[in-house]
């Protein structure tokens, strides 16, 4: 009972913090890990979990959607749900240690390009543009990643974005949110069927989700863009070092 308590209540938090900031699954995968789930299983279940809550914020958001400029956002979510199913594919291939010791580098990464990716963007503009091509190739990896850990997926969205000049992270949230909702729904699918889930911590992780999910979505549309980006830091160097100190 305590571990279910303990799942719920992290899985309430990660879709608020998915609804705000993102970088939920940073909660709910050491949580899994912390209660005996293996880590590969563990990644496929937090993603089943939080799958849903996701679609909850994107429903809560639904009239403050924003179109990219010359960039069709169909095509974004086709070439990411691809990248989806190529990156859970990945995933589920990876041995167990092999992916233990890679995931904090990732989260790494995705945390030094959101701190430091506002600074470096005037000077990588006109390299950088908000072109079809580059936009739609950077979504599809994103895609691979996104089905491969996913972990702090938001905050590499929205480094990746801001590197393209879309840096009003306040108003590029509910699009962030239904991106990495359905992108995950390839994902979903290929765990479902290679029997990767442990369905109880799942289910009892997405009700916490779908409910942390609203809340938050209902929240983060009040906060100033720059408590949004403070947040999504803060979030960041914290998994960064619980997952390096995991390996230690």
């Amino acid at each position: 009972m305590l571990s279910h308590l303990l799942l719920i209540v992290a899985a309430f938090i990660a879709g608020a913090m998915n609804a705000i900031a993102g970088g939920g699954s940073l909660v709910t995968f050491p949580v899994l890990v912390f209660t005996g789930v293996p880590s590969v299983v563990a990644n496929a279940s937090s993603t089943v979990a939080l799958f849903p809550g996701a679609l909850a914020s994107a429903w809560a958001y639904r009239k403050d959607f924003q179109s990219f400029d010359g960039i069709s956002f169909k095509s974004i979510l086709a070439v990411s749900f691809v990248g989806g199913g190529v990156g859970a594919l990945l995933l589920l291939s990876t041995p167990e240690q092999t992916f233990d010791v890679i995931v904090p580098w990732l989260v790494l990464a995705a945390t030094l390009v959101f701190i430091f990716g506002p600074r470096i963007t005037p000077a990588i503009r006109n390299v950088f543009q908000l072109r079809p091509a580059p936009f739609l190739v950077l979504h599809f990896f994103l895609g691979i990643y996104t089905g491969y850990f996913g972990g702090a997926l938001g905050l590499i969205t929205l480094a990746v974005w801001s590197l393209f000049g879309l840096t009003n992270l306040k108003a590029v949230n509910p699009n962030k949110i239904l991106l990495g909702g359905l992108t995950n729904t390839a994902a979903v699918l290929c765990f479902i069927v290679a029997g990767k889930i442990w369905w109880t911590q799942s289910m009892i992780m997405l009700v916490g989700a779908v409910a942390g999910g609203y809340a938050g979505a209902r929240f983060g549309r009040q906060l100033d863009p720059r408590m949004v980006r403070f947040i999504v830091i803060a979030i960041s160097i914290v998994a960064t070092t619980v997952f390096f100190l995991r390996n230690t």
